[in-house]
């Protein structure tokens, strides 16, 4: 398997491309509207062969790219059963599996920052979206938020995997690109091995976090797989 890891330096969101060195069969988790082009580009200079769209979650600070690209590859968007998007080709259930070329894909529901989160295990890498962060978890306030599904999706599910397994996040705001899961059951602040989950509830209810700024604008649209409701 191959990966490359791209950013968004508005939203510090991260996208991934992922591909099949045999099959060129490739797939995209998390891509942003603004990228589109750049993210194309990059297929396209590989010729890899575009299958799925992965999104981990109804992100709330930018508008998907999954429609766009579905458009102009013919590829299928793929989200967790539990999201509520419509538009979407596949909704994946819990633990369930599917190949892209030689890879499997396996999607885990990991609610918490929102209900309808999903992380991808896909050869021995972890794709957590905003459910677990490098030393820190996403936020649990809204779009059906729970700071006691965060703790669980992690300690419960994602802390299950073996400590070598890498973690890729869906957002870093300080540079930083991966983890593992050993780093993060020893120094991750919210849910790491020495933290209850009474402490991190109480952490998260006493955060005054701002009103994100592209919700209103970005949360219907991906409620639509990133098409605007006109």
């Amino acid at each position: 398997m191959h990966l490359r890891q791209l950013i968004d330096r508005e939203t510090c969101t991260y996208t991934y491309i992922l591909w099949d060195s045999n099959t060129l069969d490739a797939l995209i988790i998390d891509p942003v509207l603004e990228q589109v082009s750049r993210d194309l580009e990059y297929i396209n200079k590989l010729n890899l062969k575009l299958k799925y769209i992965l999104e981990t979650h109804v992100h709330a600070d930018h508008i998907t790219g999954a429609s766009k690209i579905k458009d102009i590859t013919k590829s299928k968007i793929c989200y967790g059963s539990k999201t509520g998007v419509d538009g979407a080709d596949i909704l994946l259930g819990d633990n369930e599996t599917f190949n892209v070329g030689s890879i499997l894909i396996k999607a885990l529901h990991t609610p918490g920052h929102t209900e309808g989160c999903t992380s991808y295990f896909i050869d021995g890498c972890i794709f957590t979206g905003d459910t677990l962060f490098i030393e820190g978890t996403g936020r649990t306030d809204f779009q059906g938020g729970s700071s006691v599904d965060t703790y669980n999706s992690v300690r419960n599910k994602i802390f299950s995997l073996p400590d070598e397994t890498i973690i890729y996040p869906g957002h870093n705001y300080k540079g930083f690109t991966s983890s593992t899961i050993e780093y993060e059951r020893k120094h991750n602040p919210n849910v790491g091995d020495s933290v209850d989950v009474e402490d991190y509830v109480l952490r998260e209810k006493n955060m005054n976090r701002p009103y994100p700024k592209r919700f209103d604008v970005a949360v219907p649209a991906n409620l639509l797989c990133g098409k605007e409701n006109k």
